[in-house]
């Protein structure tokens, strides 16, 4: 509307004065050109005017249902943490999506917690931990426990065993809200960018064609930069990592990754994680990386992403993949 009326204004002076139109216009075109898309141009990943709570889903990520992961690509922000016997889990994050299936889902473990409330998210998972049903109550957790059929379903076709095929979907998870608040109450995590983010010129960056991050035996994830695309493709233990539903390979925009130490609490292995204080990385986006420092203060304060001078990054505009990575396991970052 506000276009408008300045577009109408600048014809009625054109009348008025009686200028010649045709260079008239000419002579407004492009500040007008420059307006329209300065008003319209608006970050794509997420809508920064919403104050909608994301859903923080607990996503399996063992061998056997890795292959059934689905609805990844539509998260703004997946974490992948250590957990017992040297796999991972993921948390994903979904904001104003309306994701049709998401998983498989799998139980809480206690660290994950302290990824959903640093981002004001509800938490979705099936099952818990002693740990996780603790701190639920210590937390004040804002969660959601799925099962069928009201909040999920078992997927009975797939040839898998049965803890590996419970999904969800937006609409599934909104079955349970109930009197949870809906409204975030804290500002996005990251900082996202308008702009294409140059890490090339900045101290210490480095050319970040192939990325290869290490958290054991069982999983070592890899990407590899599309130059056409700008984004990276992932893969885990050498085979592509992709959608079980769209067959598409998954893709990220931003990688942050830094180490952080954790070691087993019980005979069964679960873990614990040290992640308070900083902590060092890389953010790599647009085919280069450069180190920074990931400082996190308590377990509901919001991890702050530096470059080593102490500024805050920007991100481009795209999703975000954080891996969490064990200290002391191999980060590769090649041309």
């Amino acid at each position: 509307m506000k276009n408008k009326i300045i577009i109408s204004f600048m014809l009625l002076v054109l009348l008025l004065t009686g200028c010649n139109a045709k260079e008239s216009l000419n002579a407004i075109k492009k500040p007008i050109e420059k307006l329209i898309s300065k008003e319209e141009k608006k970050i794509k990943i997420v809508d920064m005017d919403s104050k909608s709570r994301p859903y923080a889903v607990m996503v399996n990520n063992i061998r056997a249902a890795r292959g059934l992961q689905s609805g990844l690509q539509d998260a703004y922000i997946i974490y992948e943490i250590i957990a017992e016997g040297g796999v991972t889990r993921f948390l994903a994050l979904f904001m104003d999506t309306d994701t049709k299936r998401i998983g498989s889902v799998r139980s809480a473990r206690h660290y994950f917690l302290d990824y959903a409330l640093e981002n004001d998210a509800i938490y979705i998972h099936h099952g818990y931990s002693p740990q996780a049903w603790s701190d639920f109550y210590s937390l004040g957790i804002d969660r959601i426990e799925i099962n069928a059929p009201k909040t999920a379903w078992r997927d009975t076709e797939l040839n898998v065993a049965s803890e590996h095929t419970l999904f969800t979907s937006i609409d599934k998870i909104s079955n349970g809200i109930g009197k949870i608040r809906t409204e975030r109450n804290k500002d996005l995590l990251l900082n996202y960018s308008l702009d294409t983010v140059d890490l090339s010129k900045l101290p210490d960056s480095e050319v970040a064609n192939k990325v290869e991050v290490v958290y054991s035996s069982s999983v070592t994830n890899s990407y590899e930069y599309d130059e056409v695309a700008k984004v990276y493709k992932r893969s885990v233990n050498d085979l592509e990592h992709k959608d079980y539903m769209t067959g598409k390979q998954y893709t990220f925009k931003n990688i942050i990754v830094y180490q952080v130490s954790n070691h087993a609490l019980d005979n069964y292995g679960r873990q614990d994680l040290s992640n308070l204080g900083e902590k060092q990385g890389y953010y790599i986006t647009n085919g280069y990386a450069v180190p920074i420092i990931a400082q996190k203060d308590s377990r509901s304060g919001q991890t702050v992403y530096k470059y080593l001078d102490g500024k805050e990054i920007d991100v481009s505009d795209g999703n975000t993949f954080i891996q969490i990575q064990p200290v002391g396991k191999d980060l590769k970052i090649e041309e």
